[in-house]
């Protein structure tokens, strides 16, 4: 009776170590007296007892933070930079047979490759082009992944962090800038209202009747608000009859004294 209860008892030990479940998102490397003889899955799989063994790689994709690296830019700028990098494994063999820890030298690799890259980037490219940073970072790391089985899909550079007398530097530029921006439209305003003015005047000393006018249409918009000081000017046309009667005058009164 004992000896039924062993086999029974080995017999499922045997099973449990053959019959193997992998995932969808899995697959199986399955090395035969320690020979790599292929990757299997998903579903059931039925090994040989105590010959082959597997070994499940994981599929799905990897999100892995980049740990924050200090790097000192082309044109001599201190920056702390932080990544997140995206990959999965697409050939399970390579990824268990030509490397010990994928994820552990991808990470290695990235941040490498994150200071080396940057490195060669002036700081405002590293501000101004992050795509085009990015581009380069997934096509190198990329590149070093191939051969261990493992696609890098996308790489983000997430944080720049800038030393602060830096950040003093760039705002006080940002603020000069918006400055010339300020001058440069004043004088384009001050120019175009000086033309327009110019050709006002054209029409205006066609017609010498006109300023009349447009001294009565100013008077009109000044006298709404019943507290406005107006000061009027008076046209010289106006004035000049009187001026003349009084020249007139005096010269009469002169000759009148003299006789």
């Amino acid at each position: 009776m004992q000896g039924y209860v062993l086999l029974v008892i080995l017999i499922i030990l045997i099973l449990g170590s053959a019959i193997k479940i992998v995932q969808e998102y899995e697959r199986g490397v399955i090395f035969r007296l320690g020979r790599c003889v292929g990757a299997r899955g998903p579903g059931l799989i039925i090994l040989i007892p105590g010959i082959e063994r597997m070994q499940k790689v994981d599929l799905r994709v990897v999100t892995m933070d980049v740990p924050t690296q200090e790097v000192i830019t082309k044109d001599n700028v201190t920056v702390k930079v932080n990544a997140v990098v995206y990959f999965r494994a697409v050939n399970p063999v390579d990824s268990v047979v030509n490397v010990y820890d994928a994820i552990t030298a991808t990470s290695q690799l990235s941040q490498t490759t994150l200071r080396s890259v940057l490195g060669q980037s002036d700081l405002d490219e590293l501000l101004s082009q992050r795509d085009s940073i990015n581009q380069r970072l997934q096509h190198i790391i990329d590149e070093g992944t191939e051969p261990w089985g493992i696609k890098v899909s996308n790489v983000e550079v997430k944080d720049v962090e800038l030393p602060p007398n830096m950040q003093r530097a760039m705002a006080a530029q940002a603020e000069a800038e918006r400055e010339r921006r300020a001058k440069i439209i004043n004088a384009d305003g001050e120019f175009q209202a000086s033309k327009t003015l110019a050709s006002a005047g054209d029409v205006i000393s066609q017609n010498p009747a006109t300023i009349q006018l447009r001294y009565l249409q100013t008077l009109k918009e000044i006298a709404v608000n019943q507290s406005s000081t107006i000061v009027f000017p008076l046209p010289i046309d106006l004035i000049k009859p009187f001026y003349k009667m009084a020249t007139m005058t005096d010269d009469d009164n002169e000759e009148k004294e003299q006789n």
